[in-house]
């Protein structure tokens, strides 16, 4: 009897709902893109609407435009998720969907900045999706380990959102002016120069109402059990593209999954290190907060104490180098650890807390020093450290949800350590782009060639003119040029 209970359909631990979560993460993308887009000509739209001849107060005005939406969302959220649990969380996140579409339309086609403010308000007020989308991921996320990875996801599309969002508007707006062999003069385009980034928007977001419709399920634990045409019609489709699939691979199905999966026909038990094991630490949360504390306490004291010794002696590309060349092994241990005896496994796990926080508290500041040394100038020095946030930003975006994924993949396959190796992978391409960075030839490094002559004591010290320079600058000025000059001091 036990046998067939252990070999019932209900298996032990639920699966990570990754369809369901694809599917409500391409409902999200559209919101963020819609919001986001308006930020790159939102000031442009509101001098075009000639409210102030005076353009410092034009930012008032578009700051208007972008709370209006968030203020109107504030003010209907708490209505929106009691209503979500009256009829349900699809319909309330499709509605949502469809207010931002309509939003968008009418901001579009805004004459003046009431109607902007209108068609912003409009689409907060018919869009409670930020707490309903939290209450949605809950409801499909039932096992506490699937948490982490299930509440990066949304995140992660917010933050790609934010970065299509932009681009699409600042390459759309305006396009006559932009592009006036696509878009004649005294068109609906010169007439609403504004209105093509919000009717792609409204498309985007369109597809993203169609897809919630069709294959997006009900959460609530009363309404999920209710009949949903919308999902039937998803499924019909579905199956009418399966079966077209299934007609042209008949023949080949079966081999294909044994290539592709040789793993399925040999029992796991067969299999042995090195890659192929399954564990973790089995810690709870104080052991773990007393790991983030040390963490936390010895980076400070690297990067004070172990950090400028090191860089001193080697440099800060030596350095830099010398970390990423290190990296990979870092990610291969790691995995490891769950295999050594319990009385040695925390005593690893500091061993490789420290050994990362050694190698993150010094290689930050060295790509620090290198990004500000290979600056051409100062001037430039801006934009080169916002490229590289930047970067870093949608890394840090990218890098959860992926190894999350990864992580799944490796324990429904038996191999743990497939996320930690996957970084080493990216890691050794790293370590060798690091072989091919140079620290010459940025502001820090003039050419010998330009350099002046030195001057003598006398001359370089002595010089009148800059002493004059430099009295004449430090005296106070006690008279002004007219009434203006003293109120910007004011």
């Amino acid at each position: 009897m036990s046998g067939a209970q252990h070999s019932g359909p209900r298996p032990a631990t639920p699966k990570f709902p990754v369809k369901q979560m694809t599917i409500l993460a391409m409902c999200r993308i559209c919101e963020p893109i819609a919001f986001m887009s308006i930020f790159p000509y939102a000031y442009f739209m509101i001098k075009d609407f000639n409210i102030t001849e005076d353009e410092a107060k034009i930012p008032v005005y578009a700051g208007m435009v972008t709370s209006a939406f968030a203020f109107a969302e504030f003010s209907s959220g708490v209505p929106w998720g009691r209503l979500s649990d009256r009829i349900g969380r699809k319909p309330v996140l499709l509605t949502g969907l469809a207010g931002t579409a309509l939003s968008m339309l009418v901001f579009g086609f805004a004459p003046s900045l009431p109607v902007a403010l209108l068609a912003r308000a409009l689409g907060g007020l018919l869009n409670g999706n930020i707490g309903v989308l939290q209450t949605t991921v809950a409801e499909m996320v039932t096992v506490k380990e699937h948490q982490p990875r299930a509440y990066t996801i949304m995140p992660f599309v917010w933050c790609l959102g934010s970065i299509l969002g932009p681009m699409l508007g600042g390459a759309l707006a305006r396009p006559v002016m932009n592009y006036p062999a696509l878009f004649a003069p005294g068109s609906i385009w010169e007439r609403f120069p504004y209105l093509l980034p919000n009717l792609v928007c409204t498309f985007i977001v369109s597809i993203g109402v169609v897809v919630g419709i069709l294959f997006l399920e009900e959460t609530h634990a009363e309404k999920k059990y209710r009949r949903d045409p919308g999902l039937e019609a998803g499924k019909w489709i579905l199956q009418k593209i399966s079966s077209c699939k299934k007609s042209k691979k008949s023949g080949c199905r079966l081999e294909h999954c044994r290539l592709r999966h040789p793993s399925l026909d040999i029992p796991v038990d067969s299999v042995s290190l090195p890659f192929k094991f399954v564990g973790g630490y089995g810690l709870n949360t104080r052991e773990i907060g007393v790991i983030l504390s040390v963490q936390g306490l010895y980076s400070m004291i690297a990067t004070v104490f172990i950090f400028p010794i090191v860089v001193r002696r080697i440099g800060a590309l030596g350095l830099f180098r010398l970390l990423a060349l290190s990296y990979p092994a870092l990610y291969v241990v790691t995995p490891y650890l769950v295999l050594l005896p319990d009385t040695l496994r925390m005593v690893g796990v500091y061993i490789i807390v420290i050994w990362k926080c050694t190698f993150a508290t010094m290689a930050y500041p060295s790509l620090a020093i290198l990004l500000t040394n290979s600056a051409p100038s100062l001037l430039m020095l801006g934009t080169i450290n916002g490229v590289a946030a930047s970067t870093a930003s949608l890394c840090r975006a990218i890098g959860p949800t992926v190894s999350g994924f990864l992580f799944t993949a490796g324990l429904s396959t038996g191999y743990s350590g497939l996320a930690w190796w996957c970084s080493a992978i990216i890691c050794v391409g790293g370590a060798i782009l690091s072989l091919s960075m140079s620290d010459k030839g940025g502001r820090m490094d003039p050419d010998e060639k330009s350099e002046e002559p030195e001057l003598g004591f006398e001359d370089h010290v002595l010089d009148h003119n800059a002493l004059d320079s430099a009295i004449a600058a430090a005296e106070p000025r006690t008279t002004y040029q007219d009434d203006e000059e003293i109120d910007n001091l004011i």
